[in-house]
């Protein structure tokens, strides 16, 4: 399929080339989508899993799979809802569903508070907050002050890391600071001249980073109430992140570009493009944990990793240059992709696609582990909990959504196997959440080893091969 168009991009009251307004009318249903009635099972070559054999060889375009034709290791169902296993890889994690969030028009953004209590969503003139645990809304956040007539999406919000402040970005070119619990606006910052579509809390608090369609980055002072920095670019910005030691902020754009900027000096640090980069425009940009790396979803159906473990000096001289080291791209989605983060341990990078679909893969091999296809429309915003164990989506059919992803049975016998004697294994609740197994049996399997030489507990996937 070709690249989308300046057609494609344009919507009802967007930027021009900009991403476009949401829009609440549903689009043809994709094969895969449940909703759908599936096509007969294609003639395949037998696949490589254990014991199973006439199974398609789809490779990590999972959305080929359907769960009819597949044992029952293979898929998880739900009412509304399901996930298929890659059969060429070790099934290491199990979905469930634990909520279901209904909205009145799109949801375009999800996100976790830092304690993983709360998640927040955007959607047309509100942003809401629900409870993790019960599901139940707990706050709904809009400006009623300002003209009620038409739509003003929230398109990207995000919690401070004390969980008393949300950040909300808008159509209208405002970024709010909520008092959550007061319900009242702290701060206003305006300045942008298009619609935000990105917004992220600095881990220490002190800033707040913003993308817009007028092709700028702003980063703005918490404290000082003001703008602190602006990179100006040849395109629309349309995501930003930051990354966990603060000192970088990324931004993807429509140009098919990832940039790099230190937040103390302004530098323009790395340019991620080229010959081994991504083809159309970048939705979604994600530091991996170890701030060492940066994952990138594209409108070429593509996400990419990238290595950003040497940021060298010398290229502030060559800032205009392409610069970094794309380590691995992961192809399988069908559309768009639109929304890409890793897990917190960076056991997994999630994406969420224009073809409904959520993909889960393997950082370090590029397979995707599994699909779940669980709303009607494009999943816009994907976000895994800080905590581990849950993730969030938000989709196009006005729902957003609370996702279990746990570590499956067999492979839990699988890591308890490999431990050795020595390893310390210690059962706070953190490390061993109860879980859910596919025999539905509850099983608190996910326990971590302590590093003795920094007395923190680091997570430790089981073995995906």
């Amino acid at each position: 399929m070709s690249s989308p168009g300046a057609k494609h991009r344009l919507g009802r009251g967007g930027p021009p080339g900009g991403p476009a307004t949401p829009q609440q009318n549903p689009s043809n249903p994709y094969p895969a989508s449940p909703t759908v009635p599936r096509p007969p099972p294609t003639p395949s070559h037998p696949a490589s899993y254990p014991g199973i054999r006439h199974l398609p060889d789809v490779g990590n375009t999972l959305a080929d799979l359907h769960p009819q034709d597949l044992p029952d290791e293979l898929k998880r169902e739900g009412q509304d809802w399901f996930a298929v296993f890659n059969p060429n890889t070790r099934r290491s994690l199990d979905i469930n569903l634990k909520h279901t969030l209904p909205h009145q028009s799109v949801v375009c953004c999800v996100r976790f508070s830092h304690d993983g209590r709360m998640v927040a969503t955007g959607c047309n003139r509100s942003a809401q907050i629900f409870d993790v645990e019960s599901g139940n809304l707990i706050h709904h956040l809009q400006d009623t002050s300002i003209n009620d007539e038409g739509d003003l999406y929230i398109r990207s919000v995000c919690f401070s890391p004390d969980g008393r402040f949300l950040a909300t970005g808008a159509e209208d070119k405002v970024i709010r600071v909520w008092d959550i619990h007061a319900h009242t606006i702290k701060t206003s910052f305006t300045g942008h001249e298009q619609d935000i579509y990105s917004l992220e809390f600095s881990r220490n608090g002190l800033l707040i980073a913003s993308g817009s369609g007028d092709r700028t980055v702003r980063l703005w002072d918490l404290e000082q109430g003001t703008q602190r920095m602006q990179f100006t670019i040849e395109d629309g910005v349309t995501t930003v992140a930051i990354s966990p030691d603060n000192r970088y902020v990324a931004a993807g754009s429509l140009d098919k570009s990832v940039r790099v900027w230190d937040t103390t000096s302004g530098s323009l640090v790395e340019r991620l493009e080229g010959e081994n980069g991504h083809k159309d425009s970048v939705y979604s940009v994600a530091f991996a944990p170890n701030g060492h790396q940066l994952v990138s979803g594209s409108l070429d159906k593509t996400i990419k990793m990238w290595d950003l473990s040497q940021p060298a000096p010398r290229l502030m001289q060559h800032a205009a240059r392409p610069s970094g080291k794309c380590t691995r791209t992961f192809e399988g989605h069908k559309d768009f992709v639109l929304s890409v983060a890793e897990t917190p341990d960076g056991a997994w990078v999630l994406s969420g696609s224009k073809d409904r679909g959520v993909q889960f893969w393997d950082p370090n091999t590029g397979v995707a582990q599994l699909m779940l296809q669980g709303h009607k429309n494009s999943v816009i915003s994907v976000a895994p909990s800080p905590i581990g164990g849950l993730f969030a989506t938000g989709s196009g059919d006005m729902r957003a959504r609370i996702w279990r992803s746990v570590i499956s049975l067999r492979s839990a016998l699988h890591f308890f196997r490999s431990l050795s004697s020595a390893s310390l294994l210690i059962s706070l609740r953190f490390c061993f959440p109860l879980y859910l197994t596919p025999l539905n049996l509850p099983l608190p399997i996910l326990y971590k080893r302590l590093d003795p030489g920094t007395a923190t507990c680091h997570p430790r996937p089981c073995p995906a091969r």
